[in-house]
């Protein structure tokens, strides 16, 4: 069974970094990454960061997850250039993320975590 990870890319660099605070309190185990602004700390995606987080998470499985449109948009492109196995969400941010994390903190495999988050999706 592959090691899970979670990558998070938000917008807004406080939003997210408060987000993996959160999580952490509940999954000290689960590596956790994450992508937050631009490069300059602005308001916005980097995908030189999302691409930083794919490598800096021990996860060989990432489940990613992200807060608005372009996040994804950068999300697609950098997940065509990792080697990890990516899974997006289009599910609530902050739930799913919380939710899939406690689940692979508590030693839930990927099928499990996965019918767990489909009720939080959005689109």
């Amino acid at each position: 069974m592959a090691k899970l990870g979670i990558v998070m890319v938000s917008h807004v660099p406080e939003l997210v970094k408060g987000i993996a605070r959160l999580i952490a309190e509940v999954a000290k185990d689960v590596p956790i990454t994450y992508a937050g602004g631009t490069e300059e700390e602005e308001v916005g995606t980097s995908f030189a960061k999302i691409e930083k987080a794919f490598e800096n998470n021990t996860g060989e499985k990432i489940l990613a997850f992200y807060d608005l449109g372009s996040a994804k948009m950068n999300l697609e492109m950098a997940m065509e250039l990792t080697d990890k196995e990516v899974v997006l969400y289009d599910t609530a941010f902050v739930e799913s993320s919380y939710t899939a994390a406690a689940l692979m903190q508590a030693g839930a495999d990927f099928s499990a975590i996965d019918e767990q988050l489909q009720p939080l999706t959005i689109k």
